[in-house]
C-alpha cells in the first residue's frame, strides 16, 4: 500500500451491495474534494459478454459445469494487480471500461457486453477506487490484497444475496428463477474459493442481515427492505475508531463485540458517511504529508 497513492477498494459478490457503498464513497470524494480515479472489476474479466457465452458452452460441453465469472480462467488477475501496483508507485496505470447496456455502449459507438480500448489512467488523481468481485483476491500469480489502503467488504448473508442476485437478473435482465439458480450453483466452487476468502483480508466488513423469513431465497417475491434489516459493522483493527461517537449518531446501534458495531439498515448511508470519511480525510492528510516531504 503506499501513502502517496492510495486504493480504496469495495469488494463483494454478484448481488451483495456494492454498488451502494461505492455511491457513498462518490458522495465522500465531491464533498470533501478528492479527485477519484474509478476503476470498475467487470473491465478485468477476461472474456466480452458474447465469448463468454461461447467459452461457457465450450466448457458445459466438455463437462465442465463450474466455469463461472468468479474464478481466475475468466478474470485477469495479474492485470488487476498491475494496476494497483503501478497506481501504489506512481499513480498510474492502463484501464479499460465494460459496457453494461445500451446507455453504457453509446458514446463508444460499440455493442453492449464489449470492453473498450485500454487507456491511460488520468493523471494527478488523489486515490484509485475500485469496485467489484476481486479488490482482495489472492492466488498462487496474484496477490491484489496486498495494495489497497483501505479494502471494504460487502457481504449479506448468504440468503439474502441470493434473494437480491435472483430478484436483479429476473428484473433488469429478464432471467428466469431457473436460469439465475443455475448460476449460482455453477458459481460455487469459485464464490467458496475466490470470493470468500476476502473477507478475512478487509479492512471492514458491511455485513447485512435480514430479520424477515429468508429461509428459501429461491421462491422469494421480495427483497427484504433496509428497514427490516440490521448491518453487521467489523473493524480488523478498531483502534482509532470512535465507536462511542457513532453509538450516539446511529440511535438504536449496539456492540455485539470490541470489534463489530451493529445498526439499523435503515441508517446505512449515515453509517458509511460517519465510518468512512474521517477514514479518507486521513488518507488525504497522509498524502499531503508525504507530497510535503517530497
Amino acid at each position: 500500500m503506499s501513502t502517496l497513492h492510495p486504493i480504496v477498494a469495495v469488494t463483494g459478490s454478484s448481488g451483495a451491495g456494492t454498488s451502494s457503498v461505492s455511491r457513498v464513497f462518490a458522495q465522500i470524494f465531491r464533498r470533501e474534494h478528492v479527485n477519484a480515479a474509478f476503476v470498475e472489476g467487470d473491465a478485468f474479466h477476461r472474456y466480452d459478454r458474447a465469448q463468454m457465452a461461447e467459452r461457457m458452452a465450450s466448457e458445459t460441453a466438455s463437462g465442465n459445469h463450474q466455469f463461472s465469472h468468479f474464478g481466475p480462467a475468466s478474470n485477469l488477475f495479474e492485470e488487476l494487480e498491475a494496476l494497483f501496483r503501478d497506481y501504489s508507485t506512481s499513480g498510474a496505470g492502463r484501464i479499460r471500461k465494460y459496457l453494461h447496456d445500451e446507455a453504457e455502449s453509446l458514446p463508444y459507438g460499440q455493442e453492449p457486453g464489449t470492453f473498450t480500448p485500454w487507456e491511460d489512467l488520468p493523471e494527478d488523481t488523489d486515490l484509485l477506487f475500485y469496485e467489484g468481485l476481486h479488490g482482495g483476491v489472492v492466488t498462487d500469480t496474484a496477490n491484489v490484497a496486498q495494495h489497497p489502503s483501505l479494502l471494504v467488504g460487502v457481504v449479506p448473508v448468504i440468503n439474502l444475496e441470493w434473494i437480491q442476485k435472483i430478484q436483479r437478473d429476473k428484473d433488469t435482465r429478464g432471467y428466469s428463477t431457473e436460469a439465475v439458480t443455475d448460476t449460482i450453483l455453477r458459481r460455487m466452487p469459485d464464490y467458496v474459493n475466490y470470493i470468500c476468502p476476502q473477507f478475512t483480508r478487509t479492512d471492514i466488513n458491511i455485513q447485512r442481515v435480514p430479520v424477515v423469513d429468508t429461509s428459501n431465497p429461491f421462491i422469494a417475491r421480495y427483497i427484504p427492505t433496509l428497514d427490516e434489516s440490521f448491518l453487521v459493522i467489523r473493524f480488523r483493527d478498531p483502534h482509532g475508531i470512535d465507536f462511542p461517537y457513532l453509538l450516539s449518531m446511529l440511535h438504536d446501534s449496539f456492540m455485539s463485540r470490541a470489534n463489530t458495531l451493529v445498526c439499523p439498515a435503515g441508517k446505512m448511508d449515515l453509517a458509511m458517511q460517519l465510518i468512512f470519511t474521517p477514514l479518507i480525510l486521513r488518507l488525504m492528510e497522509k498524502r499531503r504529508q508525504a507530497i510535503g516531504r517530497g
